[in-house]
C-alpha cells in the first residue's frame, strides 16, 4: 500500500492564525478527519456513532475509538462535540493551542451541515489583531462547520483561550438541526459566541459575513472609519501588527466599532448559555443520543 503524507504541513493545513492574524481563520478540517499532533488521518463514514467509523491508516483500518484507546486517549462517547466557527475548525490552530500547553492534540474533526446558524465578525478585536468569527442565529439558513470532540483537558484550554470575549452555550439538536455525513442527527453540541455581539454591514444593517479573507475584511473597515484609520491603519498589515501588540488599542479599536453603530447584541443565545465551570454539568457525546431517532438502535 502507498504510503500518503498526511503531515499538516504536506496537507497545506499548518497555518496557525494566533501566529499569522491574517491568514485567520485558517483552513478548516476538510472532511471527517482525527488530528493526531501534526497529522490529520482521515475518517471513513460509517451509519453508525462517530466512534464506530474507522480511521483510515497506512497498513490497515481501525474503529476510531479503538484508535483512540490505543493511544491513551478519551473514546468519542466520552467528549464533548463542539462547533466550531472561526479557528477552531483548523487543524493548524487546534493543534497549536493544545500542544503549547503540553495537552494531547488528539481530536476528532467532522464537518456536518448545521440549520438556523450563520457565521458573522465579533464585535471586537481579538488579543492576536485580527477580528474573529462569531456565529448568529440565522434561522433557515443551512451552515457547513466543523466539529471538534474535545476531550474535558482541551475543552478546558479552548475555553480559556475564548472567555471573556465569548460565551459559551449548547444548542439542542431540534431547534438547531445538525446532520452528520453518517446521517445522524447530532442531540446537541457546544458553540461558542462572542460577548461583544457582531459587526453589521452598514450597507443592510445586517450581520457582516465572516470567516472569508481578513486582509479584505480590515481593509473594509479601515475604509469606513477615519478613526480606525487614525488608530490602526494605513492597512490590515499595520492594524494586525499594532493591534496584536497593544492591548490599548485593541480596546479603543473596539469601542470605535460601537461608537461607528456597527455592533449588533447577540441575545438569541442567551436560553442556551452553558459556561460553567462544573465539569460535572457538562454534556458528552454519550449524554446526546441522535435526534428522531437517526441512526439504528444497535449503532447508539
Amino acid at each position: 500500500m502507498t504510503t500518503r503524507d498526511r503531515s499538516l504541513a504536506a496537507l497545506g493545513l499548518n497555518d496557525v492564525p494566533a501566529k499569522q492574524p491574517l491568514t485567520y481563520p485558517g483552513r478548516p478540517a476538510p472532511g471527517p478527519a482525527l488530528l493526531t499532533g501534526e497529522e490529520l488521518l482521515e475518517l471513513d463514514v460509517r451509519p453508525l456513532r462517530l466512534g464506530e467509523w474507522y480511521v483510515e491508516e497506512q497498513q490497515a483500518q481501525q474503529r476510531l475509538d479503538e484508535a483512540l484507546s490505543g493511544l491513551g486517549q478519551e473514546v468519542t462517547g466520552r467528549r464533548h462535540p463542539v462547533i466550531a466557527v472561526g479557528s477552531n475548525a483548523s487543524p493548524g490552530q487546534v493543534a497549536h493551542k493544545l500542544s503549547r500547553l503540553g495537552i494531547p492534540a488528539t481530536v476528532p474533526m467532522v464537518p456536518i451541515t448545521v440549520t438556523g446558524i450563520g457565521v458573522g465578525c465579533s464585535g471586537h478585536i481579538s488579543p492576536a489583531g485580527y477580528v474573529a468569527t462569531t456565529p448568529y442565529v440565522a434561522p433557515g439558513v443551512s451552515t457547513t462547520l466543523v466539529v471538534t470532540w474535545l476531550d474535558p483537558a482541551q475543552l478546558k484550554a479552548v475555553d480559556d483561550t475564548e472567555f471573556p470575549d465569548y460565551r459559551r452555550a449548547i444548542l439542542p439538536g431540534d431547534a438547531f438541526p445538525m446532520s452528520m455525513p453518517s446521517g445522524e442527527r447530532l442531540g446537541g453540541a457546544y458553540i461558542y459566541f462572542s460577548a461583544h455581539g457582531v459587526l453589521a454591514d452598514p450597507a443592510t444593517g445586517r450581520p457582516r459575513p465572516g470567516g472569508g479573507d481578513q486582509s479584505a475584511l480590515l481593509a473594509a473597515l479601515l475604509d469606513a472609519s477615519g478613526r480606525l484609520r487614525d488608530l490602526l491603519g494605513p492597512d490590515p498589515e499595520s492594524w494586525v501588527r499594532n493591534a496584536g501588540a497593544d492591548q490599548g488599542l485593541r480596546e479603543k479599536g473596539t469601542r470605535i466599532f460601537g461608537e461607528e453603530g456597527w455592533v449588533l447584541p447577540q441575545t438569541e443565545f442567551l436560553p442556551y448559555v452553558d459556561d460553567g465551570d462544573d465539569p460535572g454539568a457538562l454534556r458528552l457525546y454519550d449524554d446526546l443520543p441522535p435526534v428522531g431517532g437517526s441512526l439504528p438502535p444497535a449503532s447508539r
